[in-house]
């Protein structure tokens, strides 16, 4: 054994004497290695700015989007990534950018570090969800490798960026909420670019954040990152909460997303032959639902697009040669005046398009949906949830049984197709509710139907109910909060197993009938190019098992 001497040395411990041993100095390169790299020329396609959809954990297909969460997409939809198309507008053309959507070019991981490498960001900007946390900091981890500052916004790190920031020292940044302004805010403030700001993203700033002014930074002034509202950072260590950015009150101050950026050919959705694509016409949803995560980003808040900016934006993308498009929104029928003037100037501008959309079932009337009908409105998903009312009441989802059937029936009568969604396993579920909820599927006028597992998302309520209770299964990783890909719940008399038993169960019960059936051929033949997904799709859903209970699913 040995210990050192005041000078460093090792000396002997033992009783025989030895000569004193210097520790080796080993070459030191490092100042070589920077001093070449710094004097290096950045790539011909270089860019500042990379706004990223990274590849998949399992290369199959994801859905990540800002406004929702992560999870495995069973219903063969590619999720265009218009978020990261609106970020990339407001930072044109002050700065050069580019987008790189992994998920709809099925790029893995050695083909996305080739491409980060051509276009050498400055910044790196990405989507991260809880099923694919640890998948999303690997992509912050190739970039900071490669000389990025690495930015991160969605519906996970808003509620827990500081458990997200701590155990990824390869992240820099966090964006709480809104991310649009939050974003070039950063950049403009670490470029010393501010005075560089176009016209109408000064008068952005001056509209929706008054306070802006006093964070501006020119080339001579220091850094003061703790002006920045709505920014996590770190700080010698340290990681810094500010606080948050009010909301864009008037969307219509954003410039339009620009779609030329993303690989628009890719993206795809069943019974569409085809590309579609998004557009977002309003952002937040006044309902109270316990589990839905977009009021981690928006709270209860609901701001509009104009439909004149809607239709410019259609148009937009007419010229890119998409006649599909889903209007993306929280809640797509939270304001009948702007459903109505949107189908209104549709027809009188006569522009072609099919497009879908989403609802509640207690946001719409008759009159509306046939409107909806004749401006090219061809399918609503409908978050219906459970056929219990008393477990509707619980997750305050506001809208019953009752007006499910009714909506339904009068979107079908319209021309409608419908495509319901249900969740097996909120507060309050027995066997003989999820029974209920399988019996009133098959019920509904329905095209597609798709059962999730309840998924406790952090910031949501249902998540606090979880963590109080003591419902999380022990052992559980952010990973497994997928609605899809397995479940973190074990409830008192209903294990995660019989949850996932059901959830395959009642997709097997409904799926199986002739008028199901059929739909399901159609898709397989809507587009030859999602055959294969299609085929992965039913194969995902009719796989069966046995449960822990010793019971076969049949």
């Amino acid at each position: 054994m040995g210990s050192r001497d005041e000078s460093g040395d090792w000396v002997n411990l033992g009783t025989r004497a030895a000569p004193k041993m210097r520790q080796a100095e080993f070459p030191n390169a490092d100042a070589i290695v920077r001093q070449g790299l710094s004097d290096g020329a950045r790539p011909e396609g270089a860019v500042d700015v990379v706004l990223v959809n990274p590849p998949t954990p399992d290369g199959g297909l994801w859905i990540r989007t800002q406004h929702r969460v992560g999870r495995r997409t069973r219903e063969n939809m590619v999720w265009p990534q218009v978020s990261l198309a609106q970020m990339a507008a407001l930072l044109h053309p002050t700065y050069t950018v580019a987008v790189i959507d992994a998920n709809a070019e099925r790029m893995g991981w050695g083909e996305f570090a080739r491409r980060l490498e051509e276009l050498a960001p400055s910044y790196y900007v990405t989507q991260v969800t809880g099923p694919t946390l640890e998948n999303d900091m690997y992509g912050c981890f190739l970039a900071k490798a490669r000389g990025a500052r690495t930015i991160a916004f969605g519906t996970h790190v808003t509620p827990i960026p500081r458990e997200t920031m701590r155990p990824y020292p390869a992240l820099d940044f966090v964006l709480l909420g809104e991310p649009d302004l939050t974003l070039r805010d950063l950049i403009d403030h670490l470029e010393a670019r501010a005075g560089e700001r176009p016209e109408e993203v000064r008068t952005l700033f001056d509209r929706h954040d008054p306070e802006h002014a006093l964070s501006l930074r020119s080339d001579q002034e220091p850094l003061n990152l703790a002006a920045i509202k709505g920014l996590v950072w770190r700080d010698d260590g340290a990681i810094i909460v500010n606080p948050s950015r009010p909301f864009i009150l008037d969307l219509d101050d954003l410039p339009h997303p620009r779609h030329e950026l993303l690989p628009l050919l890719s993206y795809r959705m069943p019974l569409i032959k085809g590309p579609f694509t998004f557009i977002v016409t309003s952002r937040g949803c006044p309902a109270g639902c316990t589990y839905c995560i977009k009021h981690v980003s928006y709270q209860y808040s609901v701001r509009l697009r104009s439909p004149e900016k809607i239709i410019e934006e259609l148009w937009i993308l007419k010229s890119l040669g998409i006649h599909n498009i889903h209007m993306y929104a929280d809640l797509f029928t939270v304001n009948r005046d702007q459903v109505m003037a949107l189908c209104e100037g549709i027809l009188r501008e006569g522009l072609d398009i099919r497009w879908t959309c989403n609802s509640r079932v207690d946001y719409v009337d008759e009159e509306m949906l046939r409107m909806m009908s004749r401006a090219g409105c061809w399918l609503i998903s409908w978050g219906i949830e459970s056929g219990n009312e008393q477990i509707l009441r619980r997750a305050r989802k506001g809208a019953y049984p009752a007006k499910a059937k009714r909506a339904l029936r009068w979107a079908r009568q319209a021309g409608i197709k419908n495509w319901g969604y249900f969740i097996i396993g909120l507060p309050g579920e027995t066997e003989e509710t999820i029974r209920e909820t399988i019996d009133f599927s098959k019920s509904l006028p329905l095209d597609i139907a798709l059962f999730h597992v309840a998924a406790p998302y952090p910031g949501t309520p249902f998540f606090f109910e979880v963590v109080k209770q003591g419902w999380f299964r022990a052992g559980t990783r952010w990973e497994q909060v997928d609605m899809d890909g397995g479940t973190v719940l074990d409830y008192p008399g209903l294990s995660a197993e019989r949850l996932l038993y059901w959830q395959k169960r009642a997709f097997r019960e409904w799926a199986l009938r002739p008028g199901p059936l059929f739909t399901y051929f159609k898709m397989l033949i809507s587009d030859p190019s999602t055959l294969r997904s299609a085929i992965d799709v039913g194969l995902q859903h009719l796989s069966w098992a046995s449960t822990d209970s010793g019971q076969s699913v049949a």
